[in-house]
C-alpha cells in the first residue's frame, strides 16, 4: 500500500506527541507505543495499493504547490465506532481542494482505500489505532487539553510493504543561526 501524507510544523508536531503521551502516561492506548522511525504525527490524504506511472512526482508537485497549509485541530473522537482514537482536523478550504487534487492524481490507482476517498474522508491526526472499549471520556479529557493550530509543511508517501517513507515535499530544515 502506498499513502499520501502531510506532516506537520514542529509546534503541531510537539502538541501532538504530547498528547500521545498524557494518553499512554493515563494508562490508555497511545501511539507512543509505536517506536518505529516512521511514526510521526500526519495526515493522510489517500492510500491505495500502488501508484499510477507518474503519479508520485505529480502528486509531489501538487503538494509543493499547496504547502504550508494553515490547520487548526478540533474534538478528539473515536472513529468507527471502536478505534482509532483521533484528533479531527478542522477541514481548511485549502486542504479540501488538495485532497481533491490528490485524488485526480490516483484516479486509476488500483485498490483506493474508501475511507480516504473524497465524500467518505475525515481528516485527522491519528492518536492510538486500537482503542477498542478503553475509557473514551478520560481519553478526550487527558489528550484533548487544548485545540492546537500550526501548519502541514511537508508530504511524504509510505509503502507499507517495505515499511519505508519517500519524501514528495521535504520539510525545511531549521534556519541556521
Amino acid at each position: 500500500m502506498r499513502t499520501v501524507e502531510l506532516l506537520c510544523s514542529p509546534e503541531l508536531d510537539e502538541a501532538v506527541r504530547a498528547a500521545w503521551h498524557r494518553l499512554a502516561f493515563a494508562g490508555l492506548p497511545s501511539l507512543a507505543r509505536n517506536v518505529h522511525p516512521t511514526n510521526r504525527p500526519h495526515l493522510t490524504l489517500a492510500s491505495v495499493d500502488e501508484f499510477p506511472p507518474g503519479a508520485q512526482q505529480r502528486l509531489a508537485d501538487l503538494c509543493d504547490a499547496a504547502l504550508p497549509l494553515p490547520v487548526r485541530l478540533d474534538r478528539v473522537a473515536v472513529l468507527d465506532g471502536s478505534a482509532p482514537l483521533v484528533w479531527l482536523v478542522r477541514p481548511a478550504p485549502q486542504l479540501v481542494a488538495l485532497h481533491g487534487a490528490v485524488w485526480d492524481v490516483l484516479a486509476e490507482a488500483p485498490g483506493p482505500r474508501p475511507w480516504h476517498l473524497p465524500g467518505r474522508w475525515i481528516p485527522h491526526l491519528s492518536l492510538a489505532l486500537r482503542f477498542g472499549d478503553a475509557d473514551r471520556r478520560k481519553a478526550r479529557a487527558v489528550a484533548g487539553v487544548d485545540r492546537p493550530a500550526g501548519e502541514f509543511v511537508a508530504a511524504r508517501s509510505c509503502d507499507s510493504e517495505t515499511r519505508t517513507v519517500s519524501d514528495l515535499v521535504p520539510a525545511c530544515p531549521p534556519p541556521s543561526d
